[in-house]
């Protein structure tokens, strides 16, 4: 399918929309969020990464920016001192709200960064018990039809 020229003003806001969108995320919106403040599809602007290089290393940079903003605001929310209710003693919803955002930020840092921030798995076999993987092959001869 041809596409048409995009007039110098479309140009313009496709530009503008394509900072606002690597702005936001640079800022803690996912890329969902920061699309949507921007005003354009988050479809779109994944197609316009896919035909633009340097678009795509911009936004490269921009989700690993994000990415270590989470990481940090998981540190914060952990050093946040979670205070007391009026009667003195610990504000205990509070603390589980503070473990429920550590929590989901630590679960989806390990999602978007698996090798930075996902858990280590080593499958591995000790001296006495290593690990074996046998594999066999079986030719069986077609039954005549």
């Amino acid at each position: 399918m041809a596409r048409r020229a995009k007039t110098p003003e479309q140009e313009e806001e496709k530009q503008r929309k394509i900072h606002a969108v690597l702005q936001g995320m640079r800022e803690g919106k996912s890329a969902f969020k920061a699309c949507q403040a921007a005003g354009v599809a988050q479809s779109t602007f994944g197609f316009w990464v896919d035909e633009d290089p340097q678009l795509a290393v911009e936004y490269a940079r921009a989700r690993e920016d994000l990415i270590e903003r989470m990481a940090q605001e998981i540190l914060e929310l952990s050093d946040a001192d979670v205070g007391v209710q009026p009667d003195g003693k610990k504000d205990w919803a509070a603390v589980q709200k503070h473990r429920l955002q550590v929590d989901s930020r630590k679960w989806l840092l390990s999602k978007l960064a698996p090798k930075k921030y996902g858990d280590k798995i080593t499958h591995a076999g000790d001296e006495e018990n290593p690990v074996k993987a046998d594999i066999s092959i079986r030719f069986v001869k077609a039954a005549d039809a």
